[in-house]
């Protein structure tokens, strides 16, 4: 069992959180997922309000994760693969402010990482020209989202779903 005095907070950013929620749960020391919103100005957001893209918040995955199996180098370095860092207005299908990639730091040694992380990254020219648009900013208050988005790709057989194939 983990000591919770041990754990830390790390939060995330990358287009839909269904997807970023499920990718990060699957790794090992990773010990709670919850999808929510964060970065905005509007207090308890609903997710029709974030789906607007006018309340400024992102749709965000909060994570409770164990540094002695995994650190926070290495969610980072996860974290880059899951989206493309060149792409400001969203990922894939998902566009708008409320999909933007952020990285949201819980203290300063957060922050260093992720800056180092980042500036690694542009060096490595893996986008070749493109520049690295993912933000970095201090963790906000986090709500979260509604319950029928927690665990989505579970509660929904791992793919999309209407309410009728929710009631098969």
């Amino acid at each position: 069992m983990n000591d919770p005095a041990s754990l830390e907070r790390a939060t995330f950013a990358a287009g839909c959180f269904w997807d970023l929620e499920a990718a990060f749960r699957r790794v090992e020391g990773v010990v709670e997922t919850v999808a929510g919103y964060t970065g905005g100005s509007v207090p308890e957001p609903m997710y029709e309000q974030v789906d607007e893209g006018s309340t400024g918040h992102v749709e965000a995955v909060g994570l409770v994760f164990d540094p002695a199996l995994v650190t926070y180098d290495q969610l980072l370095d996860l974290f880059w693969t899951f989206h493309d860092p060149t792409r400001a207005d969203g990922q894939g299908d998902y566009t708008g402010p409320q999909y933007r990639p952020v990285i949201f730091f819980h203290n300063e040694a957060q922050q260093a990482a992720a800056l180092a992380s980042r500036n690694r990254l542009t060096i490595s020219r893996r986008y070749g020209d493109r520049p690295i648009v993912t933000d970095i900013l201090p963790a906000q208050t986090f709500w979260m989202a509604e319950e029928c988005h927690q665990q989505f790709y579970e509660k929904c057989a791992h793919g999309y779903c209407t309410s009728h194939q929710a009631d098969d």
